[in-house]
């Protein structure tokens, strides 16, 4: 169960900007700052191993804020703090699924936490990205799918093809067959009544206890100003499914990313990539930061008040 506190793992200050957040909720604050442009995007070992001796002795059961969502593949960190089986319900607009390298990044972090025995189940909502279609989806964990170890609900998204691949079958997803490939159609989420969707996703979970890992950039630009492109989720619906989820299950840790920060990093490469890889559109792009950090604390606080209230 979740304590009324919040804990901070400070890379980027995003956070720490947000006065009337930490007026409101006593904070447990991991400065982190000293390895922050070494952390976004993905990390090397050396790097890894230095978050997790930071992390080892804080409060996994309080909601931790990490910064933008350059840093979500921390959540695999704070996941790796529990050993009993649980679920994983993510939301998000991209899938962090890749196989490819790098394997601490926060493109494939889902791929790494589906390696370990105790994940009973992931669950991706409102995943609307490129990143599930097109050449993209080729290095999708695709195989994950099977058994329903794995379901991903669009909120928006068109149906998705996909070459030389055996896809399983998958309560999330709808096959057709074509030669040399296979269409997956979706189950998009905007079509469906979210309240009867959640109660019988939640009541169909292999575990009470559940992780809840929150990426804003699933959420309208009314309610997150990222430095990625905007999702399609009202405040509401997310609301909604904390409610059940509080009520129904046992939550066991929460993570929040999606602030605000310039993604600055250390390393010619990934410098690089991260330009080519961050949208020239993103939510947060000319907007004033007085703007950013109002928008983005106000969505914080009422997830907050949704968990604890």
């Amino acid at each position: 169960m979740l304590n009324s506190s919040i804990r901070i793992l400070n890379f980027d200050d995003s956070i720490i900007k947000q006065q009337g957040l930490l007026s409101q909720y006593k904070a447990e604050i991991i400065d982190l700052k000293s390895v922050g442009r070494q952390a976004r995007y993905w990390m090397d070992r050396k790097t890894k191993g230095f978050i997790d001796e930071c992390i080892r002795h804080s409060a996994k059961d309080s909601a931790t804020f990490l910064g933008s969502g350059d840093f979500h593949h921390i959540s695999g960190l704070l996941i790796d703090q529990f050993k009993d089986p649980l679920s994983v319900i993510i939301f998000d607009h991209h899938p962090d699924w890749d196989t490819l390298p790098p394997k601490f990044g926060c493109g494939s972090w889902v791929s790494r936490i589906l390696e370990k025995n105790n994940i009973s189940k992931i669950v991706l909502l409102g995943v609307s990205s490129d990143d599930i279609s097109g050449f993209w989806i080729q290095t999708g964990n695709l195989s994950s799918l099977k058994n329903n170890r794995l379901e991903i609900f669009p909120y928006a998204h068109q149906p998705s093809r996909v070459y030389f691949r055996n896809i399983p079958q998958n309560d999330s997803v709808s096959l057709e067959k074509k030669y040399l490939s296979t269409v997956i159609h979706w189950q998009e989420l905007k079509n469906k009544s979210l309240e009867e969707f959640f109660s019988q996703l939640i009541d169909r979970l292999p575990t009470k206890k559940v992780y809840i890992s929150i990426d804003k950039d699933c959420l309208k630009p009314d309610y997150a100003l990222t430095n990625w492109e905007k999702g399609y989720f009202g405040i509401e619906e997310l609301l909604i499914f904390l409610g059940m989820a509080k009520r129904k299950l046992d939550i066991i840790g929460v993570d929040i990313t999606g602030d605000y920060s310039l993604p600055l990093v250390a390393g010619k490469m990934k410098a690089f990539f991260s330009r080519l890889d961050h949208p020239k559109d993103y939510t947060a792009r000319d907007k004033p930061e007085a703007l950013i950090n109002s928008v983005n604390q106000k969505t914080n606080i009422r997830i907050l008040e949704a968990l604890n209230g």
